[in-house]
């Protein structure tokens, strides 16, 4: 075989990598799952998301969130830089970028995203390959208690989270896995298990 025919056969086999698209209701501990895998598997890049609304204490521009105002948000809308976005209970704009997770994933980097159910639903049609995992919370009334205790949302947007989760939990069929957040740790391990299962798939 010619050196040129051999170059370019390794270039179609090159790997590509996964992009694992995380979601679920807003309570359910999926940004605490998402920091602990991040945390134990280096291998997995994290897509900081795009967002209008004000950062919260401890959180930094650049590595929580990318914050910018409504009117910049709009303009990347406009662009078409979005690979999904959202205006979430009417109030603020959350989005990934598009451009550098198409090159990571070309590169064989492995993406991880948090995105609620219709970004999931955005991601699916326009990265068909995309593995989507819903977290599920024990209950609605454990679901009911984290987010009284979180304390940063009044009674009203309690309760308009909990009509949000009511939906988006018949949704999970949508989804590809679904793991149960009863436990940190049994919830983290069905996670490492899904990316490692999906790193070994033979056709994607």
């Amino acid at each position: 075989m010619s050196r040129s025919r051999t170059s370019n056969s390794r270039k179609a086999q090159a790997r590509r990598g996964i992009v694992v698209v995380v979601a679920g209701p807003s309570g359910s501990g999926k940004s605490t799952l998402v920091k602990r895998l991040l945390n134990e598997d280096r291998r997995l890049g994290w897509s900081v998301s795009y967002t209008t609304r004000p950062r919260r204490p401890g959180e930094r521009n650049g590595r929580d969130y990318h914050f910018v105002s409504q009117a910049e948000f709009q303009r990347m809308i406009r662009r078409g830089e979005f690979l999904e976005y959202a205006h979430v209970f009417g109030l603020n704009y959350y989005g990934t970028g598009k451009n550098w997770i198409r090159q990571q994933i070309a590169r064989g980097r492995d993406i991880l995203l948090e995105v609620d159910l219709e970004g999931a639903r955005s991601i699916r049609r326009r990265l068909p390959g995309a593995i989507l995992v819903f977290i599920e919370p024990p209950s609605m009334a454990e679901l009911k208690r984290r987010l009284r205790n979180r304390k940063t949302d009044t009674p009203q947007q309690i309760r308009k989270r909990l009509r949000t989760a009511e939906r988006e939990m018949r949704a999970a069929r949508e989804f590809d896995y679904a793991v149960r957040n009863d436990e940190i740790d049994r919830a983290l391990n069905g996670l490492k298990y899904i990316v490692g299962a999906e790193r070994l798939r033979v056709q994607r």
